[in-house]
């Protein structure tokens, strides 16, 4: 049952431990495309831009929505892409997977917090991996996969 003692926690949850999970997430994303030798812009929230890191922005209603694009990738090819699409999902299953570790041997200890950021990793990796279309410019990394493995051109592969 959710008391009030329980609203501190929520606040933490919403506030700091999602954007977190967010942030992990388009991370990934961001990362994977630098490293297949791309360009890559990365938008945490919706807004008013408060801050601004290199290709990183911060918006002011940062735990509303977060993404990051990509474009010129030198490893032009379908792993290529496939990469950037899964590198969210690979950036939140590994964070999971040091902090279960960290865990485990008792370098950190077991919080609610560290559960809430399981919980809110695997619901990213979930909805990351559902084949869905959420508008007309705009899928899921599950489906980008799914149409980059159906339809990707080697023909269109640069060196």
């Amino acid at each position: 049952m959710f008391e009030w003692s329980d609203l501190m926690t929520a606040f933490w949850a919403f506030f700091l431990i999602l954007p977190l999970v967010s942030f992990i997430h388009q991370f990934g994303h961001w990362t994977m495309a630098k490293m297949m030798g791309g360009t890559s812009n990365l938008v945490i929230g919706r807004g008013k831009t408060i801050l601004r890191v290199g290709p990183i922005s911060f918006k002011r209603i940062y735990i509303a929505d977060s993404s990051c694009t990509y474009k010129g990738l030198k490893i032009n090819n379908k792993l290529g892409h496939i990469l950037v699409h899964l590198g969210g999902v690979i950036f939140n299953l590994g964070s999971m997977l040091v902090l279960n570790l960290l865990i485990m041997i008792n370098i950190i200890p077991e919080t609610t917090y560290f559960y809430q950021f399981g919980y809110f990793s695997v619901y990213y990796v979930f909805f990351a991996l559902l084949p869905i279309k959420y508008s007309e410019k705009h899928v899921s990394d599950g489906l980008a996969v799914y149409e980059i493995l159906k339809n990707f051109d080697p023909k269109d592969v640069t060196d």
